[in-house]
């Protein structure tokens, strides 16, 4: 794991990575906009529906603002992760191309469809996933680190699962992914706790889907050879 962590370190400055990481900020940024815009929008039009008159109406588009800030931070990870599904086959192709050319040789290209495909999946999971344990959550809290810790590694298998996913798209078949996922879970577990560690760190954890997918093609890789 440290190796692959810096591995990735190292080649964080190369061009693939910084277009990867201008063009998937850029539409997390967007997304979490536009959520933050739309609870404004809906908050100020249902006062007017209400009659509430237009200071009541502004106050209630401000509250909704600030929960759509709040609900973007807590969803960052996984609508940073769903974009970077679309964007992923890039970051893999760069690390294979500096450190496993025969393997870039024989790998296939992911289609945009199935990049966007693979962003949903890990989104949807990730927040159907933390809901049904909200209520286990919410018991812990008594414990004081018992949610965090339980959050922590929940999410760090999910992650795990969804970035080995992004590389493995391009050597493993679609039929033989089943397979594929039996093996070498504890490996993906240490990666997904790795990233969300990552995504923990302000600054850092703007680099972290990055950083994650080029790790996790190190890991795939380093498991494949042994």
């Amino acid at each position: 794991m440290l190796r692959a962590f810096l591995l990735a370190i190292g080649q964080i400055g190369d061009r693939a990575f910084a277009a990867v990481f201008l063009k998937s900020l850029a539409v997390t940024l967007a997304l979490l906009a536009g959520f933050g815009g739309a609870l404004w929008y809906g908050a100020t039009r249902l006062a007017t529906w209400l009659g509430w008159g237009a200071n009541v109406g502004g106050l209630l588009g401000a509250v909704a603002l600030l929960a759509g800030f709040g609900l973007g931070w807590l969803l960052f990870r996984v609508i940073a992760v769903a974009v970077m599904g679309v964007f992923a086959d890039e970051i893999v192709i760069a690390v294979e191309a500096k450190h496993y050319p025969a393997a870039l040789a024989t790998a296939r290209t992911v289609p945009l469809a199935r990049g966007i495909a693979l962003g949903w999946q890990s989104a949807v999971r990730a927040i159907l996933v933390n809901l049904a344990l909200a209520p286990i959550y919410v018991a812990l809290l008594v414990t004081g680190v018992g949610t965090w810790l339980l959050f922590f590694l929940v999410n760090g298998w999910l992650l795990g699962q969804d970035l080995g996913a992004m590389v493995a798209a391009r050597h493993i078949p679609d039929a033989m992914m089943r397979d594929w996922r039996k093996t070498g879970a504890v490996d993906r577990f240490a990666l997904g706790v790795a990233g969300t560690a990552l995504f923990m760190v302000p600054v850092l954890n703007l680099f972290a889907p990055i950083l994650g997918a080029a790790m996790a093609t190190h890991l795939f890789h380093a498991g494949r050879n042994t």
